[in-house]
């Protein structure tokens, strides 16, 4: 017999057409479509077809570059990088005569609707990153909209324009893609309990730094939603599909979903329009027998998702929820769930979501028109004018907040003169207005609304979300512009001023208000900057004027310095922040503490551990981690708890712990943090984190138990239906409460008002701390200022702790039951953080 052998190259390439042959991409497709043959379909771009693996972001950007090069119906925009430096990309798709007028089209105001516009349909998909199948099913959505010969097609992309973001979290999908295709076999493994299904501690859901980008269209704290929102606001769509996927066991989702669990300034004309496309999605989906739901789970309140801020602007949001394989194929209750199958449901949905928008195109122009139309009705009925805010200490906390305002394509105005309302003068130089009377009175209603009572209490996600709260902004609703004298011109970003570099004297001293000056007092640090905090209050001569500087003021005494060329290394780094640093001529002050009093407490560089990996809280972590990291450049080094006992702690300053489930700690782990901390380290914990250190008597506190908060609620009488709404009384799903803080307290410094909103969705309640001095912040009799709280709830809430501080041999223990930095936007409460990491060792507190 002759032995044939063959080059490996050729039998690479007979492997790839096997594949390629097996998985068309028009078995996605509807039947009695025909394509162009000279566009390319996305099998011979990828090398293997759509759903036989798990294609990578440069792959799926590689094919939709490859479509827009070759179809004259489409245009592709890079609207920015991820962290990761991912392309982020849309695709628009319509027709030659459209795409060549397209910036004609787009130049428009937020709800401007002129006569002969086209529709607008967004399609958005994977905005968590893991929950693939949307990414795939884009590529097919995608060929069809480029390819069809149709004539129904061409007929709808004349009157439609077609936005598409294939992938709205690149670093996750690849973080995602990359487990998958590392852990998938040769073999098909079906079973939900192999590791290709079941992903490490950071999964493919968040972006880098480990955020839900679903949670943060409002929010803007994350550079992906940032990079998308100018866009959103350019297309301004009528129409916005969310492409989604949930547990495996589960099967179809579209919405309306629940029809109570809808925000009150989404008018019931969306949900009715929602339910009408819904028929769509319904026809679409019989016609291949596949199973849905639609008017139960979820809910459409919080706006800061893809699926909810449309509603906020005249267009209607539409959240898809596919079973996941979470793999390549999974078991499930229903049988053997496929890659290929979510990705042929999520094209199905797609199909429909265009077809129900085009034939109903009036419908949606018209609702478009009269969202907007009727904000002087609303305005009416609001009862006040619009909103005036103020921050008088921290100029780059009202900064970001105008800015977040701004790119939401709000108005706001600076005053002329100063105003002066119920005895308060509120300056020109720090104040703002921000009328209701703009098209966008729906956002800026979201944004400042603080509804605390809602038809239905049952909430997805969270129900308060007030973002000047959350930035500790000051704002109150004004009733009248009478005595406003406001700037014809609306706020724009300022221009960063030019530091003058400081000449040699006796020692510097800056402000600790700056959201900033953690960031800059770190820098110098770095570069061996000798640094002291001021635990008390003190006066100097300023160029022949007195100035008043508070406690947690940060001085450099020139007299201290060892580093060469040190007031250089100074000049640069405050060179790059816009924070005033003043020259101190003496060391002695007018009034207060001399310069060389020890009640300047000396500040130290710290190194920071975080506790991470499993079961701690991916999202806590991010939190800390983000604003550490990205925004105060503070490296922090994530050690997985499994690992912590082999680690040497001494290296470590600070140890930073969150949420999560620390019952399976080793008992030495325990007695290793309590050695380190009485040596002098310093552990911040927040919610269980706080609670496992208290049952270790690392903390001293108490908390309130489960059975006492079940006590709380009557359950006599209850049938099986009122279940569910027990269980939404018994939990907190996202609410801001205020807190009153010891001003006097190290870790209070660069707080200049004693109220401080701080956000909690847990019921892990701190009691009142018996000891005297350990009390940092706890909440008023009152609390509850924004979102759902049970009343129950509430009542213990009131006048507990909500952040404890003590000492623990020559250590800290920092304790709080809340999140103080929560999705990265919450800044008011951020500070306390930076302030447990500096200024831990400048107060010294004993707790029984």
């Amino acid at each position: 017999m002759k032995l044939h052998f063959y080059p490996l190259f050729t039998l690479i390439l007979a492997f790839l057409t096997a594949q390629v042959s097996a998985a068309k991409v028009e078995k996605y497709l509807p039947s009695e479509q025909n394509y162009m043959a000279n566009i390319l379909k996305p099998e011979e771009i990828l090398g293997f077809g759509i759903g036989e693996r798990h294609a990578r972001h440069d792959q799926l950007v590689s094919y939709l570059s490859t479509l827009a090069n070759q179809s004259e119906r489409v245009k592709l925009t890079n609207i920015g990088l991820t962290t990761e430096y991912r392309k982020q990309i849309l695709l628009t798709f319509s027709s030659p005569e459209n795409l060549a007028k397209l910036p004609q089209l787009l130049n428009r105001k937020v709800g401007q609707q002129r006569q002969g516009d086209p529709l607008v349909v967004w399609l958005g998909y994977s905005v968590h990153g893991d929950e693939i199948s949307g990414a795939n099913a884009a590529m097919v959505v995608a060929y069809h909209l480029a390819a069809s010969t149709n004539s129904e097609v061409q007929k709808m992309l004349e009157d439609t324009v077609i936005v598409m973001e294939p992938s709205l979290n690149p670093d996750g999908m690849d973080r995602f893609v990359s487990w998958v295709n590392t852990h998938r076999g040769i073999a098909p493994n079906s079973d939900p309990n192999h590791i290709e299904h079941h992903q490490d501690w950071r999964t493919g859901r968040t972006n880098h730094f480990g955020f839900d980008l679903n949670r943060d269209w409002l929010l803007l704290a994350q550079k992906e939603s940032r990079n998308r929102l100018p866009f959103f606001h350019q297309y301004q769509p009528h129409v916005l599909g969310d492409f989604h996927e949930m547990g495996a066991n589960s099967s179809y989702f579209f919405q309306p979903g629940i029809p109570s669990r809808t925000h009150p300034l989404t008018p019931k004309k969306g949900t009715e329009l929602t339910q009408l496309i819904a028929t769509f999605h319904a026809s679409a989906l019989d016609k291949e027998n596949r199973l849905y739901y639609s008017q139960e789970s979820f809910d459409d309140f919080y706006y800061g998702k893809g699926s909810t801020y449309p509603d906020i602007h005249g267009g209607v949001g539409i959240l898809f929820e596919q079973a996941s394989s979470r793999g390549f194929q999974q078991d499930s209750i229903n049988g053997l769930l496929t890659f290929e199958y979510g990705i042929k449901n999520h094209v199905l949905t797609s199909l429909s979501t265009i077809k129900g928008a085009w034939e109903n195109k009036q419908k949606f122009k018209d609702y478009r028109k009269t969202f907007y139309d009727n904000i002087p009705k609303l305005i009416k009925k609001a009862d006040f004018n619009g909103y005036l805010i103020s921050e008088r200490f921290d100029k780059a906390r009202l900064t970001t907040f105008l800015n977040k305002l701004k790119m939401h394509q709000i108005d706001v105005y600076p005053l002329k003169e100063d105003f002066r309302f119920e005895g308060n003068v509120y300056s020109k130089a720090y104040s703002y207005y921000v009328p209701l009377a703009q098209n966008q009175y729906h956002v800026i209603q979201a944004l400042f609304n603080q509804g605390t009572n809602f038809k239905d209490n049952t909430f997805y996600d969270v129900s308060g979300w007030t973002m000047p709260l959350a930035m500790n902004i000051d704002f109150f609703q004004v009733d009248s512009t009478r005595g406003l004298s406001l700037s014809e011109n609306t706020w724009d970003m300022p221009v960063k001023q030019t530091t003058a570099p400081l000449s040699e004297s006796y020692s510097y001293v800056f402000e600790w208000h700056d959201f900033y000056a953690p960031k800059m007092l770190n820098a110098l640090l770095e570069e061996g900057i000798k640094t002291k905090v001021a635990t008390q209050a003190f006066s100097s001569e300023i160029s022949g004027n007195t100035r008043s500087f508070s406690a947690g003021s940060i001085v450099i005494p020139a007299g201290i310095q060892q580093e060469e060329q040190w007031l250089s290394k100074v000049n640069k780094v405050i060179s790059e922040y816009d924070i005033p640093v003043y020259s101190l001529g003496t060391g002695l002050t007018i009034k207060g503490i001399d310069i060389g009093s020890n009640s300047f407490s000396v500040v130290n560089p710290v190194k920071v551990l975080l506790v991470g990996g499993k079961p701690t809280s991916q999202y806590e972590a991010a939190e800390l981690l983000y604003y550490l990291d990205n925004l105060l450049n503070i490296p922090v080094s994530v050690v997985e708890k499994n690992r912590l006992n082999s680690i040497d702690l001494s290296v470590y300053s600070h140890i930073l712990m969150v949420d999560g489930n620390y019952k399976a700690f080793d008992s030495s782990v325990s007695k290793k943090l309590e050695t380190w901390i009485k040596q002098g380290g310093v552990i911040f914990a927040q919610k269980r984190a706080s609670q496992w250190l208290s049952e270790k008597e690392i903390l001293k506190a108490s908390f309130i138990s489960k059975d006492k908060i079940d006590s709380l609620f009557v359950t006599d009488n209850l049938t099986y239906q009122d279940k569910e709404k027990l269980s939404a009384k018994k939990r907190i799903a996202g609410a801001i409460f205020e807190s009153e803080l010891d001003q006097s307290h190290p870790l209070t410094y660069g707080y200049a008002d004693s109220s401080l909103p701080l956000f909690r969705n847990s019921t892990i309640i701190m009691e009142a701390a018996k000891s005297p001095f350990v009390t940092v912040a706890k909440y008023n009799k009152t609390p509850l200022l924004s979102g759902y709280t049970d009343p129950n709830l509430v009542n213990q809430i009131s006048n507990s702790s909500a952040i404890i501080a003590h000492n623990l041999g020559k250590g800290r223990v920092i304790a709080t039951s809340d999140l103080l930095m929560f999705r990265g936007y919450w800044f008011g409460s951020a500070k306390i953080i930076a302030n447990s990491l500096f200024f831990a060792k400048a107060f010294s507190a004993n707790a029984k």
